[in-house]
């Protein structure tokens, strides 16, 4: 799906100062956005910016200060450190 968007074009000069590409940094924005909210998971996330693997990914979101690692993640560790023999 392609959308567009409406910018005036005083203000889209204004973004051009900021950002040189306007549609990454939007696509990005909006990346950013959903993965918070738990719209996105990190495979989605993958595919629409383009990365090869999950480690682009994690360094796109801490350049971002968003973290990737889930309070699942941490009840999987937790669990997994309370299994005998580990």
């Amino acid at each position: 799906m392609q959308i567009t968007i409406e910018v005036p074009d005083d203000i889209a000069q204004r973004l051009r100062q900021q950002w040189e590409d306007i549609p990454r940094h939007v696509l990005e924005s909006l990346v950013l956005a959903d993965y918070q909210a738990r719209v996105l998971t990190l495979d989605q996330v993958r595919r629409l910016l383009g990365y090869a693997t999950r480690f682009e990914v994690h360094g796109f979101l801490k350049e971002h200060g968003v973290s990737f690692y889930t309070e699942q993640d941490l009840q999987d560790d937790l669990a997994t450190l309370d299994r005998p023999g580990v």
